[in-house]
């Protein structure tokens, strides 16, 4: 009787299928990013300390081409997730900051997208590299529908980058004039800072940078062609944009991006704590710490646990680029980001755990760094339990379980 070969789930679940090319996953950050990571890198102290990007930095993000990631106005050439990945990744290691407002602002200018064509060419009026901020998640304010266009009122919290941005996009409730009318619509208005209030609120644990603070809004009018359904930009069905990456859903790379971040700010811990660990640190006395079977074991198994989301996250982008968009796919890649998130999480934990006093010192980067992890991986689009949700609703309606 001949024996019957086994085909492992792997080789036919789409899901799991690797690219053909291994090396697909990783692609090199682009050399104009590496130049931006540089600048950002030589201030991301000062940042910290006193909760500002410096200007350079914000234009050594734009000149590097992250605004205008996905093509700008028209949406035509855009850059793939995967390489916006590799670009986050490499800045969050010399800047956390710096890498988390450039991915909002890439993510930001393909959300802009959705906007009709006059919008779109008024946001767009100056180029491509316009940079962009938003706050839809959750709404807040209110706006009501006028003969003139949508009158708006309103704050909205921890908006990323703001006071660097020259447009802002805010979901809120759109009622007309007798709200007994209909239930009011949820939509998407680009307002120009120039036309709101930037608070200064920001005051977290990491990302001090990002100056992610409130911004008010107080009996602004805004032409109805500078805004959209909130549910076409999530779906990805309200998007202008041409290329594939216009058309995916707002979860199906929405958390990798978030999460590059946190990996790139986890990556650039574990040097600087080696660093430490082999006694190049300050207040090491030139004596490493590499004797000790905890600190091993801490080195081992926290690498272990960054290289590990970077692949979870690197897959998510490459089947993002490259694989059909259904339900299951969104929700794997959703959950891979939250459970990469998890596992930064923990790496950046026990290595700050296991480090000496001098390596915990206020003024440290691997304190610094390790703020950053912990504020960028507990973001809420990273949470594990609907990211749960999503994959085990998607997980029954396979029709191969049936």
């Amino acid at each position: 009787m001949t024996e019957q070969a086994i085909t492992p789930p792997y080789a036919t679940d789409p899901l799991l299928v690797p690219p053909a090319v291994p090396g697909a996953w990783l692609p090199a950050p682009r050399p104009e990013v590496l130049r931006a990571a540089a600048v950002a890198g030589a201030d991301a102290r000062r940042a910290d300390r006193e909760g500002r990007l410096s200007p350079a930095t914000v234009e050594a993000v734009t000149d590097a081409g992250l605004p205008a990631h996905f093509g700008g106005r028209g949406g035509q050439g855009a850059g793939s997730f995967s390489a916006l990945f590799a670009d986050v990744t490499a800045l969050a290691q010399e800047c956390p900051s710096a890498a988390w407002c450039g991915a909002l602002w890439a993510a930001h200018g393909r959300f802009a997208s959705c906007l009709p064509e006059r919008g779109r060419h008024e946001l767009w009026a100056a180029g491509p590299d316009v940079r962009i901020a938003s706050a839809v998640a959750p709404p807040a304010g209110s706006a009501v529908a006028t003969a003139k266009g949508l009158r708006l009122n309103g704050v909205w919290e921890c908006v990323s980058g703001a006071r660097y941005s020259e447009w802002v996009l805010l979901a809120t409730p759109v009622t007309g004039p007798h709200p007994e009318e209909g239930r009011p619509e949820t939509r998407v208005l680009a307002v120009p800072t120039s036309e709101l209030t930037v608070h200064g609120t920001w005051d977290a644990t990491g990302l001090r940078g990002t100056a992610s603070d409130a911004v008010e809004v107080c009996d602004v009018l805004v032409p109805v062609h500078r805004s959209f359904p909130l549910t076409g930009m999530l779906d990805g069905t309200g998007n202008h944009g041409a290329d594939r990456p216009h058309r995916a859903p707002a979860q199906l790379a929405g958390g990798l991006i978030f999460c590059a971040t946190a990996l790139g700010a986890a990556h650039a811990l574990r040097r600087t704590w080696a660093g430490w660990a082999t006694g190049g640190a300050v207040g090491t006395g030139g004596r490493g710490p590499y004797d000790s079977p905890a600190v091993r074991d801490a080195l081992a198994v926290s690498a272990a646990r960054i290289d590990a989301a970077h692949l979870l996250l690197a897959r998510a982008a490459f089947r993002a680029d490259t694989e059909p968009v259904t339900e299951s796919l969104t929700a794997v890649n959703q959950r891979d980001a939250a459970f990469a998130a998890g596992l930064l999480l923990e790496a950046a934990n026990q290595l700050f755990g296991a480090g000496g006093a001098h390596v915990r010192d206020a003024a440290g980067d691997v304190q610094r760094l390790w703020r950053d992890v912990q504020t960028a991986a507990r973001h809420g689009v990273l949470r594990m339990e609907p990211a749960a949700t999503s994959y085990a609703r998607a997980e029954e309606a396979r029709p191969d379980l049936d």
